[in-house]
């Protein structure tokens, strides 16, 4: 519960920070303008975000027959979660990570790397697709969607209002313009801001999907197994496709090596993950 309430306020401070700097550029009128172009920008990346990371990572969707094992523990962990059977898709990489995608329960996809399914025993995988499952359960896609289209609202309206206000753009008529000043500052620092947000919100869904997924796969040290081989193995075999925008999908950093261990990570740092899973494990000893 503490993950799903920080989540909550976080994505209010970064709708917070867009009605500041859409009132602060134009005011009424800006922060409408600021509101259109957030909902738009949601319902575009409600409908559209899957295909586009999918055929971004060249993920090809395997039938049950051609990966009996990899379907029979989705199918598995999708009754324990009681949510519908997710598609599974196989990324062409040796990396060895996984992500989950779809707007909803209903169209959720689990992706797993080639280079993931070669390193990991049964029970590790088990795990990870655990993780994963808890993702689509929690619809952590939506939310990280959500985070991530209002994170670059604050970009776009940052860069606005400090090239308006270089050339005398910021403000209206009869008084109901925003303060020039105000919206320089909040230009200069919103973004940073922003970045951070959304930084916390990812940390917060992936300690929620470690928790849930524990939970659904009945053994937490599954995971954390799992996750020592990912990180081992991720430093040594970087992602070679997608972009670091996509980064927070997965389940360790994809891009390990330009990886900053820091507020600007979309990750929690890995050791501390594995020592909350091992806590749980011993609670359920």
């Amino acid at each position: 519960m503490t993950s799903q309430i920080k989540t909550v306020l976080l994505l209010g401070l970064l709708t917070g920070i867009i009605l500041f700097l859409g009132g602060a550029l134009g005011g009424r009128v800006g922060l409408f303008f600021a509101f259109a172009f957030a909902l738009v920008m949601n319902v575009g990346s409600y409908w559209y975000s899957d295909k586009i990371v999918l055929a971004m990572y060249r993920a090809r969707e395997v039938a049950p027959q051609d990966a009996p094992a990899l379907h029979a523990i989705v199918s598995d962990l999708a009754r324990e979660a009681n949510i519908p059977k997710p598609r599974v898709v196989i990324v062409p990489q040796d990396s060895p990570n996984a992500f989950a995608t779809g707007r909803n329960p209903e169209h959720g996809v689990v992706a797993v790397t080639q280079g993931l399914l070669e390193i990991l025993s049964t029970e590790e995988l088990r795990g990870v697709l655990a993780h994963e499952m808890g993702h689509i359960k929690n619809r952590d896609i939506l939310v990280s969607t959500i985070a991530g289209v209002l994170a670059s609202v604050v970009m776009s309206l940052a860069m606005f209002a400090r090239f308006a206000f270089f050339f005398g753009g910021i403000g209206g008529r009869d008084g109901e313009g925003g303060n020039p000043f105000a919206a320089l500052i909040l230009a200069l620092v919103a973004p940073i801001a922003a970045m951070l947000v959304q930084m916390g919100i990812s940390r917060s869904r992936e300690y929620l999907a470690d928790d849930t997924g524990a939970k659904l796969s009945g053994h937490p040290l599954y995971l954390a197994s799992a996750l020592e081989k990912l990180d081992a193995y991720g430093k040594r075999r970087p992602m070679r496709l997608g972009n670091e925008a996509t980064s927070h999908m997965f389940i360790v950093h994809p891009f390990s090596g330009k990886r900053a261990m820091s507020l600007f990570s979309t990750h929690p740092p890995i050791q501390e993950r594995i020592a909350r899973l091992r806590r749980m494990a011993g609670q359920t000893a």
